[in-house]
């Protein structure tokens, strides 16, 4: 198990306590996160770790159902919080900037794709275990706050991101700690927020916010965690149905074809990968957003899906959709229904 005690980490740190201290405290501070387990759970950690390091104007932005911080609907969300300083989490990296002339700090374990010129980005892309984003944006609040009781809340986001087995010393001691079945059910909760069709990802944020571990959270009975718990009967609900899905074959690619308004691409994609570990397996969702079909990337052969996505040339407009961003082995994209029937078109399938 590792603790994550590395020079890469000190220079992490190093990085991240430079930006802050440039950071003025009585400054407008947003984080703009993901809004999965790991994206959420950053947002809360950076939230709190924070305000314990006096800053006291802080806003947090989650992204739309495309959670692309570069898209113009979300880069207006980021400019109606008057950032003064800016956090991107768990949403990749570019060159390009989310907010010109905003100073920013991006932290991250997706492939980075460069950063604007002038601005922080602290990637545990090459490390090796490689962190997720809300595990390393707690280690590196760990020397400059006392963030040890939100542990929890990184497990979280570690849990959903990686697994039972990640190899990283919180989570075995977050399960001592707090006990697995506890961890394990919270994680459920806060994923199924972004995952259900009303997409309401805050009130996850909220739940966290609210109690003080996992425990208190699965066994509440406010608004928020009824809410999430009734986004979770309906993601299951929806998952019942899209397992019964065969899928149709083109040389290496298996493709789903699902219709449901709940994010289960991803789910379904790494169900099949393991069934189909000879193949590359493509979960499209046709019924997750108006006009476009969402889809999850995976593969269990050791084929890079990033470096194939991206094999597969469109030369789409500015703004039509997007694939080939996040990890090796978990990439995907969003496309307008006419560059989808282009793309499928060139693994060798046709639609009806």
């Amino acid at each position: 198990m590792s603790d994550l005690l590395s020079p890469e980490l000190s220079a992490a740190r190093a990085a991240f306590a430079a930006f802050l201290d440039n950071a003025p405290r009585e400054g407008r501070t947003v984080a703009l996160h993901d809004s999965d387990a790991d994206g959420v759970a950053a947002g809360v950690v950076w939230e709190l770790g924070l305000k314990r390091l006096g800053y006291a104007d802080l806003a947090r932005v989650i992204p739309d159902r495309e959670r692309n911080a570069w898209t113009e609907a979300n880069r207006a969300r980021v400019q109606a919080a008057r950032p003064e300083a800016l956090f991107v989490l768990d949403l990749g990296s570019q060159t390009e900037s989310v907010i010109p002339g905003v100073p920013t700090c991006f932290v991250d374990h997706h492939r980075p794709e460069g950063a604007p010129h002038g601005d922080t980005l602290i990637s545990a892309y090459t490390w090796d275990p490689i962190p997720n984003t809300s595990l390393l944006l707690w280690e590196l609040l760990r020397p400059l706050a006392n963030v040890e009781d939100l542990d929890w809340i990184a497990a979280i986001g570690t849990l959903s991101d990686l697994g039972d087995q990640a190899p990283f010393a919180l989570i075995e001691e977050a399960k001592k700690k707090y006990k697995a079945k506890y961890l394990r059910e919270a994680t459920t909760l806060i994923n199924a927020s972004r995952r259900a069709s009303h997409y309401h990802p805050e009130t996850a944020a909220r739940a966290l916010l609210a109690h003080s571990d996992p425990r208190a959270l699965t066994e509440a009975t406010s608004g928020d965690v009824e809410e999430l718990r009734a986004a979770r009967a309906e993601v299951k609900a929806a998952m019942e149905d899209a397992k019964k899905v065969a899928p149709v074959f083109s040389g290496q690619v298996a493709w789903l074809r699902l219709n449901s308004p709940c994010q289960i691409h991803p789910l379904i994609a790494q169900i099949w990968r393991t069934r189909l570990p000879k193949y590359i397996v493509l979960a499209a969702n046709e019924g997750y957003l108006p006009g476009r079909v969402n889809f999850s990337v995976r593969s269990a052969s050791g084929i890079n899906v990033l470096e194939f996505l991206r094999g597969i040339e469109l030369d789409l407009p500015e703004g039509e959709g997007n694939y080939g961003h996040g990890h090796d082995q978990a990439s995907g994209g969003s496309l307008p229904i006419v560059h989808w029937r282009r793309f499928l078109e060139k693994l060798g399938f046709t639609i009806s």
